[in-house]
């Protein structure tokens, strides 16, 4: 490949610019309606019929369970039907489970709706859709972008959801998510283009055969541990930061916004330097501890400090610098250390350790605050965030690699061990697979020593 061909094939067309953009706002926009009530459900859930602490954290929760349950099964039944229809079924299914929700007088009402807005499972199938949409060498940027839609996601529903809140109540945030999932299958109807043919890309999608050996991994169990812990802090907490903020602090769950504006910002700023510190000065394992021991001490003040407005802003300001610096983190960490070929199974675990985590969360949350009170919810959370810290002290320092995909053509097994001996060569690449059915090249490599050009030189993306 020429100079100016390897330039072209390093650089995304204007069509998979499209296509990542389309794909971010489906899964953000979807995203955005699961976090908005997060803020504020528990100020409402008095007012439903049978609500209790515990079946306000199962509502809040119960999305979780069913998304770790049905998103591998809707990702491999996309492989089957196509990645559209399992999209636009599931975003309908999302949809209707927002309408009930809305419609519910019963807090068991709201659990139903949260369990069908889990059950419309696409995570999986749009990163399938963007593999198939996308050139091998810029799947992890499409990739990237769609993480990072999550993250400013997350940051607009904890605004969005208590503005909404104080202008149409709870029931309002959910017929407004009704509508981002009906927007999100126009954005999928009329934005992503049709595809003939699904492939199955080991770096996205599960592979059912390596599945357990991704669960036996201790290095990525203890990111997956991570993952569960984390969002356990998260479900757990918000069961009791509103009604502190409102009854504690004097704060209407309409103006809640007002906290959360300011300290999700200076938490964003906050991090940058230590993103890069993990990443570019090569301390991810310095940066992650640092990070979980100060998600402990967010755990404690937030129950010793809930009682001052001062405490209460600091100490969710620390909560929030934590959060998003691991969420930004730990994913990262899955693909230094799992296989480039095997990519897709392990994200597939860590994801669903995630949902699980959301799940438990809420449940324990709520159960621990209806019988034991609301700072030993943040007493558990600082606790299982110890473990969290003793599984991250153990961990391996890892390398410092980066994934890479070259698409190389349908090849012979023994044309495609010979490219394998020649790719290994390549400055800055330090591992090389080739699937010779898959016609791409699964490459670990050091960015900071990789030579691009005489990497693309043997790729055959048609530019």
């Amino acid at each position: 490949m020429k100079k100016s061909q390897a330039v072209s094939a390093e650089n995304m067309t204007p069509r998979e610019r499209r296509i990542a953009l389309s794909l971010a706002g489906i899964f953000s926009s979807r995203m955005l309606g699961l976090f908005m009530i997060l803020p504020v459900f528990t100020l409402y859930a008095g007012e439903l019929e049978g609500s209790t602490m515990t079946l306000a954290g199962i509502a809040m929760g119960i999305y979780g369970l069913t998304q770790a349950l049905l998103q591998i099964p809707l990702g491999l039944l996309s492989d089957r039907i196509g990645r559209k229809p399992v999209i636009i079924g599931g975003l309908l299914v999302f949809a209707a489970g927002s309408v009930l929700a809305a419609q519910a007088t019963s807090i068991y009402g709201v659990i139903a709706g949260r369990a069908l807005q889990g059950a419309g499972a696409i995570a999986s199938a749009v990163m399938a859709l963007a593999a198939d949409l996308s050139r091998e060498e810029h799947r992890v940027k499409v990739m990237a972008l769609i993480g990072v839609s999550i993250g400013v996601s997350f940051a607009i529903a904890m605004v969005g959801g208590p503005l909404l809140h104080g202008w149409f109540g709870v029931p309002g945030i959910f017929w407004a998510t009704a509508g981002l999932a009906l927007g999100g299958i126009a954005i999928a109807v009329f934005m992503i283009p049709k595809m003939s043919i699904s492939r199955f890309h080991r770096d996205t999608e599960i592979e059912m055969s390596w599945f357990g050996q991704a669960l036996r991994d201790p290095q990525l169990l203890r990111v997956d541990a991570g993952i569960f812990i984390l969002h356990l802090n998260l479900m757990a907490s918000f069961i009791v930061i509103p009604g502190v903020l409102q009854h504690g602090l004097g704060i209407e769950g309409g103006r809640h916004w007002q906290i959360y504006l300011p300290v999700m910002g200076l938490s964003m700023v906050a991090i940058i330097p230590f993103i890069l510190l993990a990443e570019k000065k090569r301390k991810v394992r310095e940066v992650l501890l640092g990070a979980v021991a100060t998600l402990v001490l967010a755990q404690l003040g937030l129950g010793w400090l809930d009682d001052t407005m001062v405490g209460m802003v600091i100490t969710l300001w620390l909560f929030f610098a934590a959060f998003n610096l691991l969420e930004a983190i730990l994913p990262s960490l899955v693909a230094k250390l799992a296989p480039a070929v095997h990519k897709g199974t392990a994200m597939g675990a860590y994801t669903t350790s995630q949902f699980l985590g959301v799940f438990a969360g809420g449940l324990c949350g709520g159960w621990i605050s209806q019988h034991l009170g609301n700072e030993a919810v943040f007493v558990f959370n600082g606790l299982v965030t110890l473990i969290w810290l003793g599984l991250a002290a153990t961990m391996k320092t890892p390398r410092y690699l980066s994934s890479q995909l070259l698409n190389v053509g349908r090849l012979g097994e023994t044309e495609a061990q010979a490219l394998t001996q020649k790719l290994a060569s390549v400055p800055g690449v330090e591992e090389a697979m080739i699937i010779a059915e898959d016609g791409v090249a699964y490459l670990k490599v050091d960015k900071a020593k990789l030579d691009m050009e005489a990497l693309y030189a043997f790729s055959q993306t048609e530019t």
